[in-house]
């Protein structure tokens, strides 16, 4: 799985791309997607299938997106705004369900507010709809604070934070800035239904240059 805020692909969407593939994954949430174009290359670079509708039906950029890879194939999808999300900049959940040969999973790409006690009205609204998903659900994206902060930690009372399960215990996970990284924001969440077998950020040059965040891989197994 890959967590990744590509900041608009403002370093170029094949350099994105370049960023992440030697670790190409089954299922990517991608926030600040930036504009269609840009999207669209770094879709072809990967070679996957995307879910990506706009907040406002007339704009020209993404904002959340999941991708997929075969077998894998996306399902459906729709994309939920948070309620008194700003009209021109909104935040919301892109809710995918993924799945192939007898499986079906939800994957959700999510990008929190700015303000703290926006960020929590936000994660209990999020942990509101996942609770009406059956099945495996996993819960990723830039939640813009950190490990310890009020709605990182009501999300974390929910579901098992990967990192925590599965990342290496000698290094802090942070994934921001991604030039000399000192927060860990970004994040992806697994239910029960999940194992975490490792967790890694992506911190080489070529990471570093991609975006202002540090991409995020973890190895998950369906129990």
């Amino acid at each position: 799985m890959l967590v990744h805020n590509v900041k608009g692909f403002e370093a170029g969407p094949d350099e994105a791309a370049a960023a992440v593939a030697e670790h190409v994954p089954d299922i990517a949430m991608i926030t600040e997607a930036g504009t269609r174009r840009r999207f669209q290359r770094y879709v072809r670079a990967l070679e996957m299938e995307p879910a990506a509708p706009s907040l406002l039906p007339l704009a020209r950029t993404v904002r959340n997106a999941v991708l997929v890879r075969p077998p894998w194939r996306i399902v459906r999808f729709h994309m939920h705004r948070f309620h008194a999300s700003k009209r021109f900049y909104p935040r919301g959940a892109l809710v995918a369900v993924v799945g192939r040969a007898g499986y079906r999973v939800h994957a959700l790409s999510v990008h929190l507010g700015l303000a703290g006690e926006e960020r929590r009205r936000h994660a209990e609204e999020l942990t509101n709809l996942t609770a009406g998903l059956q099945g495996p659900v996993l819960v990723g994206g830039d939640f813009n604070e950190g490990p310890r902060s009020p709605a990182v930690r009501w999300v974390a009372e929910r579901y098992w934070d990967s990192w925590e399960r599965g990342g290496d215990r000698d290094a802090s996970g942070s994934t921001f800035p991604a030039v000399d990284p000192t927060s860990r924001i970004d994040y992806l969440f697994v239910s029960e239904h999940l194992r975490v077998d490792g967790a890694w950020v992506l911190s080489d040059e070529v990471a570093r240059a991609s975006s202002d965040h540090l991409p995020l891989v973890v190895d998950v197994a369906l129990d």
